[in-house]
Order: structure tokens, then sequence, then C-alpha cells
């Protein structure tokens, strides 16, 4: 359906796009990604024939889309911009009337059923029917950004080219917005989304282009373009790629640059999401982390694995086997200190305490007193007061010190 080779754009004497070539199927949903200046909003200028480059080709169906008549091209591709603002003051109905302008005679007006026909059909889908007879000028800025769309609907073209389309908008209608283009792909059309949000672009895109530098660094499913090492190297940053635990999509967690004073490694034991904090805290301090074990769908489990942590899972319910156990033992091995969250104790997790006891370091930390989150009887009361004897009880809010003071007390 459109096939870029080798494309060449310059602006104000600076190289934006550099020998970009790329190919898109029928009926793909297809999204730019990639930091700000990487060329997003001047490939889709370039396909959409309002930008000429200074070198290669972009073809629909084998013909360039910069020979072909405005009209023409008018009626294979609509845009939406980024910049909704419109300078004049029309009714919101006219404004996606439109859309219909490449199929209209500028020598005699005529009825147009089909065209009243996708206006209507347009307004429906993006609804703004409700305010169809507002003016232009007294919608908000994201009823705006819908009307725009709408008009480029009712363009009714095989290939719709969208810069930014939730910029404007509220989680709710940026949900609705992006459901119904993947609705319009899912019929047949072609779309071109440049999408700043990665986790929106990975639940909804067939596929991404990550743009940077003015090159194609990466295109294909999510799952192959959004990797921690494209987006460092893209967009200069560390982040955790892994799957969304309701979605199963691809989901990036962005993280702040781990701190340069802090080195070692940490183990924590928690469970129930009482070292979720706890995690991202040692994590962006500097320090090397590991968790569990834990049990599956447990949120600790799933912040250790956001942050890209090492980290011992069992199923949920079950009991820390001996294949749990070994890995737990060698993670506290490897550790310069073990902290202990103020987490519930049972028979099915004890074991994760009698795997501290060989800790060269230990940092325990008690909100609640033991009693009220032991489940497992004397045996863990006798254990957790051994390791308390052993180690520095610390709050919640004390523990990075704590971690801190015994990193020195044992080099």
């Amino acid at each position: 359906m459109i096939d870029v080779r080798d494309l060449d754009v310059e602006l104000g004497g600076m190289a934006v796009l550099d020998a970009v070539s790329t190919h898109i199927d029928e009926g793909r949903f297809v999204g730019l990604v990639g930091p700000n200046g990487a060329g997003k909003s001047t490939m889709l200028r370039a396909i959409g024939a309002v930008l000429k480059p200074d070198a290669g080709t972009v073809s629909l169906d084998g013909e360039s889309v910069h020979d072909l008549p405005s009209r023409a091209a008018s009626r294979r591709v609509a845009t939406v911009p980024q910049d909704t603002s419109l300078s004049f003051d029309f009714d919101v109905r006219d404004v996606v009337a439109m859309g219909r302008t490449p199929y209209r005679s500028r020598f005699r007006s005529s009825v147009d059923p089909a065209g009243e026909e996708a206006i209507e059909r347009a307004l429906d889908r993006t609804e703004t029917e409700e305010f169809a007879d507002r003016s232009i000028s007294a919608v908000s800025g994201g009823e705006r950004q819908r009307v725009v769309l709408a008009r480029a609907l009712a363009q009714d073209t095989p290939i719709l080219l969208l810069d930014e389309p939730t910029a404007s908008l509220d989680i709710n209608h940026q949900i609705r917005t992006l459901e119904l283009v993947r609705e319009l792909a899912d019929e047949g059309k072609t779309v071109i989304a440049a999408i700043h949000d990665l986790n929106l672009a990975a639940h909804y895109c067939d596929e991404l282009l990550l743009l940077s530098g003015g090159r194609i660094l990466e295109s294909g499913p999510p799952e192959r373009v959004l990797t921690e090492a494209n987006l460092a190297e893209a967009f200069d940053a560390r982040a955790v790629v892994s799957r969304h635990p309701v979605t199963g999509a691809v989901y990036v967690t962005a993280l702040p640059e781990r701190g340069g004073d802090r080195e070692g490694r940490v183990h924590v034991i928690g469970g129930g999401g009482t070292v979720s904090r706890l995690l991202y805290v040692l994590s962006v301090a500097g320090y090397e982390v590991s968790a569990g074990a834990l049990g599956e769908g447990d949120s600790d489990l799933e912040t250790a694995r956001l942050l890209g942590l090492d980290s011992v899972a069992v199923e949920p319910f079950s009991p820390i086997g001996s294949e749990a156990r070994e890995a737990v033992a060698e993670l506290i091995g490897a550790a310069d200190v073990t902290v202990i969250g103020d987490c519930e104790v049972g028979t099915g997790n004890l074991a994760n305490l009698e795997c501290a006891r060989a800790s060269d370091a230990l940092v325990v930390v008690e909100d609640r007193p033991f009693a009220e989150r032991n489940y497992a009887g004397e045996a863990a009361r006798e254990l957790y007061g051994a390791l308390v004897e052993r180690g520095t009880v610390v709050g919640s809010g004390e523990v990075l010190g704590a971690v801190a003071s015994a990193m020195e007390r044992n080099p």
C-alpha cells in the first residue's frame, strides 16, 4: 500500500530524515515512536504530500504521492495534524463537512448523498454529534481534536495519518480514540500514527517504527522494537520492558538513572506488596537488587519484574520447593545485605527466613509486631527472634540508611 524509499528531508539546513525506507501493507496500524526531534511528524508530512522530500520517493499503490494532483492525493490520504487550531469560526458540522472537499466539483454545487452519510457517520464514530451545531471556537481543545479526526474520517480515504492523536485528550477519550482507530484498521484502513506513549502504541499497533536521529532504528512487532537496548539507544533512557499483567501487551517502565554513590548487592524478602516501594528505592539508589521467593501474582514480584530485578518465583499459594529454595540461597549468598520486609510469614514461605540465616548482614523491617503477622507458629517466632538478634531492626522509612550502614560494616 505505502512504499517509502530512501527519503531525505532537510529543514533549516539540518537533516531531519536520512535515507528512510519502509513498506506498510494495507489494513495495518503502524505507530511511529521515538524521541522528540526524531522525524516522526516530518515523515507523516512527507507521506501525506504536505512536504516534498529533498530525495527519495513515497508511493501509494505504485504511484508517487508527490506526482498526484492535490485533489487525487486528498482522496487517498487524510491527515490529522498535531496542531488542531482553526483560524475560522464555523459550526462543528461544517468543519467535518470540509472533509468532503476533494469530492466536490469546483464549478457546480450538487447533492452528495454519500458525502452526507460519511459526515454523519464520522460525527457518530468520534462522539462529536452532540455538539455538531456548536461553533468550533466554543469547544475545548480535546473536543476540537475529535472534530478534526471526524473531518478526516468524512474524507473517506484508504489511508489515515495521525500526528499525536491523543495529545489533547483525557485518558477516557485517549482510549476511545485509539479503540476507534484500531477498529478502522481492522475494517481495512491503513493507519500511520505518531504516538508519544509507548505503552499505548504497543497495545494498539500492529507494527512500530522506532525513529532516532532521522533514521529507522528498528521496525516490526512491538516486542521486537521495544527492547531495553533499543530504548536506551533511541531515548538515552533507562527502561525495563515487561508484559502488562492484564493485557499481555509489551509494557515499558522508564526508570530514573541509578545513583552513582551506592554500590553493592541487596536481597529483599517480602510479599503481599510490603516491599514494592523498597525495591524501587534500593534500585534507584544504585544497588543491585534481587527478590524472592514470591508467589506468581504477588505485587512485589510484579514490581521486581518491572524493575528488571533478579527474582525467584513460585506457584501462587504453594510452598517454596527445593529448587526455589536453592535459588534464594544463591541470591542471598551473593548479596552483601539481606533485607527482611514487614511481611506475613506462614509455613509456605518460612523457607525465606531459613535461607536468611546464611546472610552476612541483615536489616529487618518491622512496622508491625511479628506476632500479628506470624502464621507459622513457635518455630517461626524463634527463627525470627534469632534473625532480629543478628540484624538491625528499622522502620520502613529507615531502610536505605540501614543498608548503607550495613554495607560499611561488612565491606
